[in-house]
């Protein structure tokens, strides 16, 4: 294991979806993730995409943290083999933990809780509670209606234009990573 420079947080599914490049980036991010001596800080699952950024990291030689509530140990196949493994009471906990222990948010494509996950650290930051740089993974446009919505939102009066300049949107790994090595430089 390597000495990590930061904490990078990935939200993502714990499914693979229906395109095959939502894993190719999962791995992608992995790998680039123990390139740059950075840990991974994710929802501790061995399915889905979660599974697959943290193979990936660990493939690599990544430090990996993985958060993961009681109730989630067998539906998510917890993946106890990373650097570290904490089981919290509930997925409020979990979700805290994983913040407390990172330097930024990526956003992958995935469902409800990687929305939930998402909007929470959003909210956090529009309160002013972090200045953590979050990321929109946006594979093949998977965030575009999302990224919509927040507009929409904005338009509707419902948010300052601030709100959109808390997130990144980025289309692929590559950018992420450059995105991410800005933010934290």
């Amino acid at each position: 294991m390597t000495h990590h420079t930061a904490s990078i947080c990935v939200y993502c599914g714990s499914r693979m979806g229906s395109d095959p490049a939502y894993r190719a980036s999962a791995e992608r991010l992995g790998k680039a993730l123990a390139e740059n001596t950075w840990r991974l800080v994710y929802g501790a699952g061995d399915v889905g995409l979660m599974g697959e950024v943290a193979k990936a990291a660990q493939d690599a030689g990544a430090d990996t943290f993985g958060v993961i509530p009681e109730h989630l140990l067998n539906w998510e196949v917890g993946k106890r083999d990373l650097t570290s493994f904490i089981v919290t009471e509930n997925m409020h906990e979990r979700k805290k933990v994983m913040f407390m222990n990172s330097d930024a948010v990526v956003v992958l494509p995935g469902g409800a809780g990687s929305l939930d996950e998402f909007f929470e650290i959003l909210t956090w930051r529009q309160l002013g509670l972090h200045k953590k740089p979050i990321l929109l993974l946006n594979v093949n446009g998977f965030w575009d209606p999302l990224v919509g919505l927040i507009d929409h939102v904005i338009d509707q009066g419902f948010a300052e234009d601030s709100l959109k300049g808390f997130i990144t949107v980025v289309d692929d790994t590559d950018q992420a990573i450059e995105a991410l090595r800005n933010a934290l430089s």
